[in-house]
């Protein structure tokens, strides 16, 4: 409702105003880039729909940019937004991280029984994140940030260049919930699901 006055006169009206569209997709593109940077390039899909379906996202770009991996990709979008956690780590294949990734690889299920997504994150390049993935047999995305532009944004990069091992939990919102900065590499599935559950992430209803 919209109030107006002019002088001693007042008046209002009423009307539906429409602020979003049911589904969105919000690109999260780096402020800052320099010649020959590489960067992922996030995108946030919000389904108001009522119902869940597929999504084919098509990336163009302008003259100076080059797509390396596919430009286009299908995703699911359930009607509901998930809850998301990312568990950046210091560098693929040393000790620690490959004791992160099993974890989460074994135990997984205890992650899948909820509403969320969850990944690895790393500054390591995508081929590099893909061999680990292989390696420890990881059913769930290792996300490549070699410009190192969203650790930056998350807060995560150390002096010396590569992500401190910090678990971000992001809501259905958007809104991060919590961060964990003492992480116990051999029990991050566990650790995981409890913080989940304590930050009230339902459990996923069988479709």
């Amino acid at each position: 409702m919209a109030v107006v006055s002019s002088g001693g006169d007042f008046g209002n009206g009423e009307s539906d105003m429409k602020v979003a569209e049911p589904l969105m997709i919000e690109p999260t593109i780096p402020r800052f880039l320099a010649s020959n940077d590489e960067f992922i390039l996030p995108v946030s899909i919000y389904n108001k729909t009522g119902i869940d379906g597929e999504v084919t996202i098509s990336l163009k770009t302008s003259d100076g940019f080059r797509i390396f991996d596919s430009s286009k990709q299908s995703v699911h979008v359930d009607k509901d937004k998930e809850a998301v956690v990312i568990a950046w780590y210091p560098k693929a294949f040393t000790s620690g991280c490959t004791i992160e990734c099993k974890s989460l690889a074994q135990n997984g299920h205890l992650l899948k029984g909820l509403e969320v997504a969850y990944f690895m994150a790393s500054v390591d390049p995508l081929e590099t994140n893909k061999e680990f993935a292989e390696e420890n047999d990881a059913d769930f995305p290792l996300l490549s940030d070699p410009s190192k532009s969203v650790a930056e944004a998350y807060d995560v990069l150390a002096f010396y260049g590569v992500p401190k091992r910090h678990t971000i939990y992001i809501g259905k919102d958007g809104k991060v919930l919590f961060v964990d900065r003492k992480i116990n590499s051999s029990t991050s599935a566990e650790d995981i699901a409890a913080k989940l559950l304590e930050l009230g992430i339902p459990a996923r209803q069988a479709s």
